[in-house]
């Protein structure tokens, strides 16, 4: 199963998901880095995985063999890491 990174809908693919798999519900591709968990904004080639080959246009398929499918639409995944962040920097903060 996939979060599709277009419409955020759930994609049933069984345990892979296929290099010419598309969403049934928007028909873009699946197999593409906005929808790994890998990928990161942040990271290094915005990909945390250190082994995998540079992919410069993240919307499109690709043949990535580290590809680990998001099971979270993403935005509510960062949306828990700015909570934790939140939380976390309210600790150390200093009080007036």
């Amino acid at each position: 199963m996939v979060v599709c990174h277009h419409c955020g809908k759930t994609a049933d693919t069984g345990e892979r998901v296929g290099r010419g798999e598309s969403c049934p519900h928007c028909g873009w591709d699946l197999h593409v880095c906005l929808n790994c968990q890998h990928y990161d904004l942040k990271a290094y080639n915005e990909c945390h995985e250190t082994q995998a080959d540079r992919v410069l246009d993240k919307e499109k398929s690709n043949f990535c063999d580290f590809f680990a499918p998001l099971a979270v639409a993403r935005s509510v995944a960062v949306s828990k890491n700015d909570e934790v962040k939140a939380k976390l920097e309210a600790m150390f903060k200093k009080p007036k």
